[in-house]
């Protein structure tokens, strides 16, 4: 896990993704690329340790549909927390707040905002592709990772 978080640091990452030797990092913020990985990728969430910059709770009920096995998080909610020790998942972090805030500071993450009253990852991941397919309808459509990168260079986690 050590060598995941001095990736996702010293690459800038906001996501990096460990299963076995295959190892991906991604840049975008938001949680695009964990729903995209969920979606046309599950087999490298399974059993996968994760290091990223932040989670909350509805990129936690993504992790916990995946079968993640450990997560880092530089900054994760308290609600985030709560999931993935629900679900038997180990979690480790630098900083725990009360909920995730928006980009511009002026309230609550929409993901977070979204998944607030929700307990079953699964009616999270519904809200959650609902959202982005909102989101995403006018330019773009929900596919595989333009901004993954792989390297299978059997890191040592």
């Amino acid at each position: 896990m050590e060598k995941l978080i001095e990736r996702l640091h010293s690459e800038q990452c906001s996501c990096v993704i460990a299963q076995g030797d295959n190892v991906r990092t991604f840049h975008r913020r938001g949680i695009m690329d964990l729903f995209l990985t969920l979606k046309n990728e599950p087999e490298l969430l399974r059993g996968a340790l994760i290091a990223d910059k932040v989670v909350g709770k509805a990129a936690a009920a993504l992790m916990v549909l995946g079968g993640v096995s450990r997560v880092y998080a530089d900054n994760i909610s308290a609600p985030a927390v709560a999931m993935l020790h629900d679900h038997g998942i180990s979690v480790s972090y630098a900083n725990i707040a009360h909920h995730i805030i928006n980009r511009a500071g002026t309230g609550w993450c929409p993901m977070e905002e979204l998944s607030r009253d929700d307990h079953e990852p699964e009616v999270i991941r519904r809200k959650v592709e609902d959202f982005l397919r909102g989101k995403t309808a006018a330019c773009c459509s929900i596919g595989r990772h333009p901004d993954a990168e792989s390297n299978n260079d059997g890191h040592d986690l």
